[in-house]
């Protein structure tokens, strides 16, 4: 028989996926307030202020198929959020730079992204520091 302390590691992976799985709705509310889709709200964090970002490395990030990309570009675009541009070297490739109101947006969605779900802002100041700094080290263990 397997004693406590086992039973509690070998409980925590099924109970953080639990967890991921019951903040999805968090994230869709975020991004709800912006009038943007989960997928939508993903591609602007992913998209980079600073560089233009071609929609192969989007689709990649967004662990989805390139056509589907499309779709989402499609609509960003459509409210003037980014802009399609060929990539330097290669005009076949198309490179996303955000616009001006997509800057904005983004640094909006980030900042609410900022706020934790009250699951984890009801935690202790101490066992969110704890959390964080061992999500951390399993991070950079990636």
């Amino acid at each position: 028989m397997k004693d406590d302390n086992q039973n509690k590691a070998e409980n925590f992976w099924p109970t953080l996926v639990e967890f991921l799985f019951a903040t999805r709705s968090w994230w869709a509310g975020v991004c709800a307030e912006f009038d943007l889709t989960p997928a939508q709200g993903q591609a602007l964090k992913v998209l980079d202020p600073a560089r233009p970002v071609p929609m192969s490395t989007l689709a990649e990030a967004l662990f989805c198929d390139a056509s589907n990309v499309t779709g989402i570009v499609d609509r960003l675009e459509k409210r003037g959020l980014v802009e399609r541009r060929s990539a330097e070297g290669d005009r076949r490739v198309k490179a996303l730079t955000l616009t001006p109101a997509g800057v904005e947006l983004r640094e909006e969605v980030m900042a609410l992204m900022s706020e934790p779900p009250e699951a984890i802002a009801s935690l202790s100041v101490a066992d969110q520091r704890v959390l964080r700094d061992i999500l951390a080290r399993a991070v950079e263990n990636l």
